[in-house]
């Protein structure tokens, strides 16, 4: 993983309860807030339009993508990314609802009507495609290993793992995919809660996304370091009810105009651009 020169720290979040919901203070709003266009009746963009208010989940312990402020309310590019969509829909950034999802509640949340959308480091992959639709992807991550600072076990690839302990979160993507070289697996809620088992020596990696462990590795600097070996591709989706076509078209189509118009690069820049540098956005998938 390489870091971008214009380093800039992320900020430590305070401790987050799971099932935590919050609304946005609406500073430092994303885009600005645009009248909504005539929409279908009956259509999920004139129901939240009208309401003029809008649910989202997101994770809350993932810097630069989605990690709590002191006042519970998530910052980085997914929630920016939010705040996109709500914009879209003519809806303030201090009208979105935000809940916190963890990996093993991402779809039931979207089936239960609990939330409209999850944009939470979400991978799209056909399983999911089953239960749940997805626009995007919006951003392409890749799976790596998280290790104790100057890497005192030698771990430079996945392949190095048989034989080691290694913590993801449970129900994850990242579950499945190191277990192919693994069987040594402490599963949990967060990645949070990978940190101390690490810290201690009860894993010797920590697995998941790329820009999630780089994250996880700048809040805590000079304890962790990213292996810097990806083994997965994970094209990052919003997650919506499956078979709403027409809201997943406009969703696409939100996150399309962001990308032509530079919307998406000043996005990225204001959060894990801090840090990362800035990627090409992927092909928006119109399955």
């Amino acid at each position: 993983m390489r870091l971008s020169k214009g380093f800039v720290a992320v900020a430590a979040a305070a401790a987050v309860v799971l099932g935590l919901t919050a609304c946005t203070d609406s500073s430092a709003p994303a885009v600005d807030v645009e009248t909504p266009a005539d929409f279908a009746e009956g259509s999920t963009m004139a129901r939240l339009a009208d309401a003029g208010e809008i649910t989202i989940g997101t994770k809350f312990d993932q810097p630069l993508f989605g990690l709590a402020n002191p006042d519970g309310v998530p910052e980085g590019f997914d929630a920016e990314i939010g705040k996109l969509v709500a914009a879209k829909l003519g809806i303030e950034a201090d009208k979105i609802t935000w809940v916190e999802t963890v990996s093993a509640n991402r779809e039931p949340f979207i089936q239960n009507g609990q939330v409209d959308l999850v944009i939470a480091t979400y991978t799209i992959n056909d399983d999911r495609k089953k239960v749940v639709s997805f626009a995007g992807p919006y951003y392409t991550a890749g799976q790596d290993l998280l290790v104790l600072d100057g890497n005192p076990e030698g771990i430079e690839s996945a392949d190095d793992l048989a034989g080691k302990k290694v913590c993801t979160v449970s129900g994850s993507t990242s579950e499945k995919n190191v277990a192919e070289y693994t069987t040594d697996i402490l599963a949990t809620d967060t990645y949070s809660n990978c940190l101390e088992p690490l810290r201690t020596g009860a894993v010797s990696a920590v697995t998941t996304d790329n820009v999630i462990l780089a994250g996880l590795a700048d809040q805590n600097e000079g304890e962790f370091e990213v292996v810097g070996e990806t083994f997965t591709e994970e094209p990052y989706g919003i997650g919506l009810a499956l078979d709403d076509t027409d809201f997943r078209m406009f969703v696409n189509d939100t996150l399309q105009d962001a990308e032509d118009d530079g919307t998406w690069d000043e996005l990225w820049e204001k959060t894990a651009g801090k840090v990362l540098d800035t990627p090409t956005p992927p092909t928006i998938d119109r399955y």
